[in-house]
């Protein structure tokens, strides 16, 4: 049993819009069911924007962030069984228990221990924390806190990858990719032949459009205010891209026109209100389906005219792309490691984890698709 602490650094965030402190923290040995990571490499997603600037109300702040990574077990806890120290792992923002409802279920991916189910946990399930800073109890996020050299998380958190994969590409299946790409396959179920509309080209909705090419859909049109992701679009499956300020119409009214009576797949990636109600009115009248992708801010109220839903259409949600992470993401890492999609082009710049705020300010920008920071 391991019971040495470790110093490394963090990006903590010690209060909500403060700008990331890179600081020494001391990160304590596993406890039962639990592992401690050695941080290889991290993506920097939408949502860790959310929790820097305090849009999810229920986070304890000092927390480090971070939630798509990829690493190297350093060291386990009594009865841990899943993983060994060496193992190459990808961190789960979802947990998979595999006990609950949900995990038993397989209509459902939404394990009763996680985040979503019970709010958000800011402490390890036993309700301490292993991080401290100055003296200081620093939170986790989503048990897994990837922002740091080293993490723990509990065995419900964590799967084993293949030894050869390389974790500074693979850590985008943690959350962005397989968000996106699972959206297609999974979620709406994609047909052959069929029209698909995804509002937002960032690195999920990018993911969408390689899932909706994957399942062979024959249109694919991407919408961004952004012209500068029309080409990476283009290149990952798009057939065309359109911007909603080229119009004086409402963006849904041109998709309508375009398609006949909407596109047959629909997805909001952006986590707008508004773009989701576009997306929904943009979706086939008669047999339409509206995938909700994107995370709005806490406490976001959905309102739309409930006849969009009487013809036929459907809105339904997406987390986490439907996958059950812990059977899925082997699978889709040695998919990935075989080239059936090239995910690499979803990674536009590496950082050193030093500087994270510089990969912000990329992401806020609109100049990356996904960062990645390397430790």
């Amino acid at each position: 049993m391991c019971t040495q602490v470790i110093k490394c650094k963090a990006a903590v965030i010690w209060e909500p819009g403060k700008a990331f402190s890179i600081e020494e923290i001391e990160v304590a040995p596993p406890k039962s069911h639990e592992i401690r990571v050695k941080m290889v490499a991290t993506g920097i997603c939408r949502t860790d924007d959310h929790v820097w600037k305090g849009f999810f109300p229920n986070i304890d702040y000092p927390v480090i962030g971070g939630h798509e990574g990829a690493g190297i077990v350093e060291s386990i806890g009594p009865e841990v069984t899943c993983v060994k120290p060496g193992d190459k792992v990808i961190p789960l923002c979802v947990p998979q228990c595999g006990q609950c409802d949900c995990c038993l279920s397989p209509k459902a991916n939404c394990c009763l221990k996680s985040h979503i189910y019970k709010a958000f946990q800011s402490l390890m399930p036993d309700g301490t924390s292993r991080f401290t800073c100055r003296g200081k109890q620093i939170h986790h996020f989503l048990w897994i806190s990837t922002f740091s050299e080293y993490t723990v998380m509990p065995d419900a958190s964590i799967v084993r990858i293949d030894d050869d994969a390389p974790l500074d590409k693979v850590c985008l299946f943690g959350c962005g990719f397989s968000t996106g790409y699972g959206a297609a396959i999974n979620c709406a179920k994609v047909e052959p032949g069929s029209s698909c509309a995804i509002f937002g080209l960032g690195g999920v909705g990018l993911s969408v459009i390689m899932g909706c090419k994957a399942a062979g859909a024959s249109r694919i049109i991407g919408i961004d205010i952004n012209k500068d992701k029309f080409m990476k679009a283009k290149e990952l499956g798009a057939t065309e891209c359109i911007c909603p300020q080229d119009f004086e119409k409402p963006i849904h009214e041109v998709l309508v026109q375009k398609t006949g009576l909407g596109a047959d797949y629909t997805f909001e990636v952006i986590g707008r209100i508004d773009t989701e109600v576009s997306a929904l009115a943009s979706s086939h009248m008669g047999h339409g389906i509206c995938v909700l992708v994107g995370a709005p801010p806490a406490k976001s109220q959905l309102s739309f005219d409930p006849a969009l839903l009487l013809t036929g259409r459907k809105l339904i949600g997406c987390l986490i792309g439907g996958w059950k992470l812990k059977d899925a993401l082997p699978k889709l890492v040695l998919d990935y490691m075989k080239q059936k999609f090239n995910t690499d082009a979803l990674i536009s710049h590496e950082l050193p984890f030093e500087k994270i705020s510089e990969g912000f300010e990329l992401l806020l920008s609109g100049k990356s698709i996904r960062c990645v920071l390397l430790f």
